[in-house]
């Protein structure tokens, strides 16, 4: 049974439940109601359309974006095929290829941030069935409002909200795919936003993210050199070092013309495992996790060809043979000071 989009909603600050309230103090649903936390922190609804943007006031990067997307978006449509054209590439065949990394089923449970005026997001919903969910976000109001328009014949569930991708108003483990394209480079911290996508993504659940970047080996070719001269968001770098430790089975591709960059991975909990403490064979013996925590101070030249001397003729591994040289001359001078 589909649940409430309600029960999905989080206080972007405090990460507490949402409940609505009219004018009355009492609300059952979403819509002429605003949300407000228990801690107190009130979020607007406007024409149904809550707006929990966090921080209040947005990092210098953020705000310039919305600036640029508010003026746009009546015109965005119009000129973003471009794009595309640019490189021969058909637009609806690119699209339809980034939603099917998320591997969706009719009832799966999706987010797309950024959403923009729902290019994609009329794609992800026509993979979904009645038992699926759609929540989709953007930063700028007046794009929202062109997706809400685009999406309005759509028989799937979808919710949409206002708010900033680095503090998602959602609670943990809730969303089977999350996806986003073409604003990443943008994100006031990505690093951030990677974090929050991995939050909310529940373990086994997909991301597909990706925005410009011109690869390295073309940046000083005229190709390269052109188009960054034209678009300067094609000198963004790849933000590998911001992907989240909870991605798995990284992907990475180049997509349209081999100048916009796509990540797909799945998400799991924390770091990933790996057995860290079976003996390891050989003249250097001792476990992974003994060689990174069982490090001392280096000794001179002398003492160490005296050590592999020593561990030659004892037939053992240094590990091993240093392991009991070590704990032989520790004893015997704590022994003499306890004399």
């Amino acid at each position: 049974m589909r649940r409430s989009a309600l029960e999905f909603y989080r206080c972007p600050e405090t990460s507490q439940p949402l409940r609505p309230l009219d004018a009355t103090g009492d609300a059952t649903e979403i819509r002429d109601a605003s949300l407000e936390s228990p801690g107190g922190r009130s979020y607007p609804v406007r024409t149904g359309i809550p707006d929990l943007t966090y921080p209040p006031t947005l990092p210098s990067s953020d705000l310039q974006t919305l600036g640029y997307y508010e003026r746009e978006a009546g015109v965005y449509d119009k000129y973003l095929p471009l794009t595309f054209a640019t490189f021969g590439v058909d637009e609806d065949q690119a699209r339809n290829d980034m939603v099917d990394l998320l591997r969706l089923s009719p009832g799966s449970r999706v987010l797309e941030l950024g959403c923009g005026t729902g290019r994609d997001t009329e794609r992800i919903a026509a993979r979904l069935g009645e038992e699926g969910q759609l929540f989709a976000q953007d930063l700028s109001p007046s794009m929202l409002h062109q997706a809400v328009d685009r999406l309005r014949g759509s028989k799937v569930q979808t919710e949409f909200s206002i708010g900033n991708a680095c503090w998602l108003p959602f609670q943990d483990n809730c969303f089977d795919a999350v996806f986003h394209f073409g604003g990443l480079n943008t994100f006031g911290d990505i690093r951030r936003a990677f974090s929050e996508i991995a939050r909310v993504t529940r373990p086994g659940g997909r991301v597909v993210i990706g925005d410009e970047s011109m690869p390295l080996w073309l940046r000083s070719t005229e190709f390269g050199r052109v188009l960054m001269n034209s678009n300067p968001h094609y000198r963004f770098e790849i933000p590998f070092q911001d992907l989240p430790i909870e991605a798995r089975n990284v992907r990475l591709q180049w997509i349209i013309g081999g100048v916009f960059y796509l990540f797909d991975f799945d998400v799991q909990e924390g770091e990933p495992t790996a057995n860290l403490d079976f003996e390891i064979p050989g003249a250097r013996g001792g476990t992974h996790r003994t060689r990174y925590y069982g490090l001392l101070e280096g000794v001179d030249l002398d003492a160490k060809s005296l050590a592999e001397e020593a561990r030659r003729k004892s037939g053992r591994s240094m590990h091993d043979w240093l392991t009991d040289a070590v704990r032989r001359a520790a004893n015997a001078e704590l022994d003499d000071q306890q004399r």
